[in-house]
């Protein structure tokens, strides 16, 4: 590494830290000196604090470090990440890089390492690590066993809403969570924000979510999460993470049960509740005119066309091509804000933002799903308002389908048509590559869901008597709710989970 790439505190010992390896490394990657970049603009995501893409700062800067990097040459590119790695926040960097790495052409077919692996504090319960040092520390690397995670290690029974912690909790949902914000950032280059149909993925993606928790609720005896439109009643569900910021060492602060949401009033972020009451109104005031209007032409956008829930979408969610963020403001990332500082809205005690925000962390929280609940019956009302389908609309001329199954895969004795084997299983993270428990892997074990392979058998005729083709697209639906009565047409509907996607070729005889 060039000795220019040293920060002010290595500088005068770059030589010794350039020699500190011996000659048995696996691979050495020779950086070239590059132009360095102004990162001024960073300045405002401490080094060593939090970093939140539901801060419309930090948005605003993470786009800013996106198009830096997508900018650089091909030549330069690894280079000049080296360069500004070690002069940013470690949480902004690998997001900006992240993006970077899966939307340039010449780095697309490479495979990141796991969010998991790299921050594994953000995943993993932080009781875990004493015995992870230990073990790393003491155990030769040969002989090291997994570190058990409990399945409920956030709360006690007493508390129905443990009941789902295996869901919210589960580090593949997670990270989920976050590959869908790598996927589609909020703010950078156009080209990577713009992508057809973002607000209405948006939007989809969520209510995907709504459809699976709540059918997990009803399978646990639970009834659907209930919508938190209301900002000024108590927040009935506490949550106390058990996790912390290894760039800190400090825990993610806890919510007491009941807790009353107030104005965050501090140095970065100003979020009065009424403003959120406003800006949900006025959003209510578009979908019922039909139109939301644009910033600086006051030309009317229409809502109530094929197109209208992207553009709601991305109101919501305030994304860089929101039509109005004057106007519409940033209802979803503000609520996250009043929520995750619920304990310390004034920063009078120098605490930092709760589980909710973060997007590696928010869905572990119950209140989550009560925040979206409320987000997605925005996009429902709208839905509402649109002109339903016609069989003309939907079906596929010559195309008839006589039967659909699905059938265990795997050597199960007696396995019958149509009936899914889930079960619990046992699944490794490697913590050493995100935290320093000395040479060699230390991992831990959690436990989550899992099913048995499976696959769809479906029989077509296609009397075209031509090869047609076709997107297949398979839902699964519960029929009961919690209390085992049968769900109504509408209510299926909404709770429809989309199992694939896929396009077929149906052959003819």
């Amino acid at each position: 590494m060039p000795l220019d790439f040293y920060t002010d505190r290595y500088k005068t010992i770059g030589v010794n830290v350039r020699t500190r390896f011996d000659d048995n490394v696996e691979r050495y990657v020779n950086l070239r000196s590059v132009q360095h970049p102004n990162l001024d603009f960073t300045k405002p995501v401490k080094r060593r604090g939090p970093f939140s893409l539901f801060n419309q700062n930090h948005q605003k800067i993470a786009g800013q470090l996106i198009q830096i990097l997508m900018d650089a040459s091909e030549r330069d590119f690894v280079s000049l990440s080296a360069y500004i790695k070690d002069r940013v926040n470690p949480y902004l960097f690998l997001y900006a890089l992240a993006i970077a790495v899966q939307h340039r052409r010449e780095t697309q077919h490479i495979a990141l390492p796991s969010i998991v692996q790299q921050f594994p504090d953000q995943f993993v319960d932080s009781s875990v690590f004493p015995e992870a040092r230990e073990e790393g520390t003491i155990v030769p690397s040969a002989s090291r066993i997994p570190i058990q995670i409990e399945l409920n290690f956030t709360g006690s029974e007493r508390d129905q809403e443990q009941r789902l912690a295996y869901f919210r909790e589960d580090i593949g949902v997670n990270m989920h969570h976050w590959h869908w914000h790598l996927i589609y950032p909020a703010e950078g280059p156009m080209n990577i924000v713009a992508k057809d149909r973002r607000g209405e993925l948006f939007y989809h993606m969520h209510n995907q979510l709504l459809a699976r928790y709540n059918t997990e609720r009803s399978c646990n005896n639970l009834e659907h999460v209930k919508s938190l439109g209301n900002l000024r009643e108590r927040v009935l569900e506490g949550y106390f993470s058990k996790i912390v910021r290894s760039l800190s060492n400090r825990a993610y602060p806890a919510r007491p049960d009941g807790a009353i949401l107030k104005d965050i009033n501090r140095d970065d972020q100003i979020v009065e509740i009424v403003q959120l009451e406003q800006l949900r109104d006025r959003i209510y005031q578009a979908i019922d005119q039909g139109y939301v209007i644009e910033y600086g032409t006051n030309r009317h956008i229409p809502l109530n066309d094929e197109k209208g829930i992207d553009v709601l979408g991305n109101i919501l969610e305030s994304s860089a091509i929101s039509p109005n963020r004057q106007l519409y403001g940033s209802l979803h990332n503000s609520g996250h804000v009043v929520i995750a500082f619920v304990h310390d809205p004034e920063n009078k005690h120098l605490e930092d933002y709760g589980v909710m925000g973060d997007v590696t962390t928010a869905m572990r929280d119950p209140v989550f799903y009560r925040w979206h609940a409320f987000i997605n019956s925005m996009c429902i009302k709208l839905k509402n308002t649109l002109q339903p389908y016609f069989y003309n609309d939907l079906m596929y001329q010559d195309i008839h389908v006589i039967s659909i199954g699905v059938q265990i895969t795997t050597n199960v004795p007696n396995a019958r048509p149509n009936v899914l084997l889930t079960y619990w299983q046992k699944s490794d993270v490697d913590l050493g590559a995100g935290l320093d428990f000395g040479p060699g892997n230390v991992y831990a074990q959690f436990t989550h869901l899992q099913h048995a392979p499976f696959e769809y058998r479906i029989n077509v005729i296609n009397e075209a008597h031509t090869i047609k083709y076709g997107t297949c697209r398979i839902f699964l639906i519960p029929k009961f709710n919690e209390r085992d009565q049968p769900l109504t047409y509408q209510e299926q509907r909404l709770s429809a989970i989309e199992m694939d996607k896929f396009v077929v070729a149906c052959m003819y005889k």
